[in-house]
C-alpha cells in the first residue's frame, strides 16, 4: 500500500524533535508540529483510512463507482481543510495527497491514464472536479 502522506509528516515533527533535543535546530526555526498538528493528522487519517477501505470494491469497477470513491475522499479532506480554516494543506501537501489517491487507485489495478483520458481529463485531474484545497 502507497504511504499516507501524513507518515512522512508525522516523521517530519519527530525528525525536529530530535534536532530540538540535540541542540541542531533552533525551536524558533522549528515548524513541523506547527503545520501538523496531531488533530489534523487524526481527520487526515481518518479520511483516508476510509478511502482506503473502499479500495477493494473499486477493482473492475464501473468508472462512475471510481470517481464516486475519489469525490468521497476529496470532499472530506475539503472539510478537514474548512476545519482549520482553509489552511491544512499547502501546495507540497495538497500535491502529496493528490499522488497518495492516484498511487493508491493505481495499486489496486485502476488504470488512472485510462479512467481519467476516457472522461475528458488529464492524469492529474482526477481530483480537481471536488477539491477546494
Amino acid at each position: 500500500m502507497s504511504e499516507r502522506p501524513t507518515t512522512a509528516w508525522r516523521e517530519g515533527i519527530a525528525e525536529e524533535q530530535r534536532e530540538m533535543a540535540a541542540g541542531t535546530l533552533d525551536p524558533e526555526c522549528a515548524c513541523m508540529a506547527e503545520l501538523f498538528p496531531e488533530r489534523l493528522l487524526v481527520a487526515t487519517d481518518s479520511v483516508l483510512g476510509a478511502f482506503e477501505a473502499e479500495l477493494p470494491l473499486l477493482q473492475g469497477a464501473p468508472d462512475e463507482h471510481i470517481f464516486a470513491a475519489v469525490q468521497r475522499v476529496v470532499l472530506a479532506l475539503n472539510d478537514v481543510n474548512d476545519e482549520h480554516n482553509g489552511g491544512a494543506y499547502e501546495t507540497g501537501e495538497r500535491e502529496q495527497l493528490c499522488h497518495y489517491i492516484d498511487e493508491a487507485l493505481a495499486e489496486r489495478g485502476i488504470d488512472v491514464v485510462a479512467l481519467t483520458a476516457r472522461h475528458g481529463l488529464g492524469r492529474y485531474e482526477l481530483t480537481d472536479r471536488w477539491r477546494e484545497w
